[in-house]
């Protein structure tokens, strides 16, 4: 099923002949899902949008219901360069969210290791044996009437990630508003989870480059 093109879920924050920052709205894929009624996401309407595109395009994706910055590589090279910078964990990246309730402290450090809950996927769960760890930085911003505001700073990039280490009893013990995963969905119309910071080495001059982008709540 092709793109209904008058849906404009992504808008172009930057752009050269090698790879696209885009702004991505909640609820729309990052990459194709499993069925052909999920084809329509972000890697696509790249696609679209830049014809002589080649390659598989996304060096990470962000969760469906998750908005902000993505960068994706437009040709073979580009890819595999911004792939290696996330693999080698030398992107910097920020997300601004609010959670349910008031956070007790001002700043702190999570270390939580997870995996799928293989019985409720996509589901994250928390196993110190056999999942794999995720390092979140966090900071709050402001607290609010009944929540509270957060820069999150992920030094590792796991599925959920964010949402498990805010979610959790272990980790904050605060989950995002409107997480239909790991809180209450009927609190917020989105998940409140915004990536609003991305710096990365250009992948064709090696400039480093940063892409801000305020949360839209």
């Amino acid at each position: 099923m092709p793109p209904d093109l008058r849906h404009r879920p992504l808008s172009i924050v930057h752009q050269e002949d090698s790879f696209v920052v885009v702004d991505k709205l909640p609820d729309f894929l990052s990459v194709p899902g499993r069925g052909p009624d999920l084809t329509d996401c972000v890697v696509n309407r790249i696609r679209e949008l830049f014809p002589r595109c080649e390659g598989s395009l996304a060096a990470h994706r962000l969760d469906m219901e998750t908005s902000g910055l993505m960068v994706l590589g437009l040709t073979p090279a580009a890819h595999r360069h911004l792939s290696r910078q996330f693999e080698e964990r030398h992107v910097r990246k920020a997300y601004v969210a609010l959670l349910e309730g008031h956070v007790a402290e001002d700043a702190g450090h999570i270390e939580l290791a997870f995996r799928v809950d293989i019985d409720n996927r996509p589901r994250q769960i928390l196993d110190p044996v056999h999942g794999k760890l995720g390092i979140t930085d966090w900071k709050v911003v402001t607290r609010e009437t009944d929540h509270t505001r957060v820069r999150f700073t992920p030094l590792t990039g796991r599925t959920h990630q964010l949402r498990v280490h805010a979610a959790h009893p272990d980790g904050l013990g605060h989950p995002v508003l409107g997480d239909r995963l790991y809180g209450n969905p009927r609190l917020a119309d989105r998940l409140m989870l915004h990536s609003a910071r991305l710096a990365f080495h250009h992948p064709e001059t090696d400039q480093w480059l940063e892409f801000e982008l305020p949360a839209p709540f």
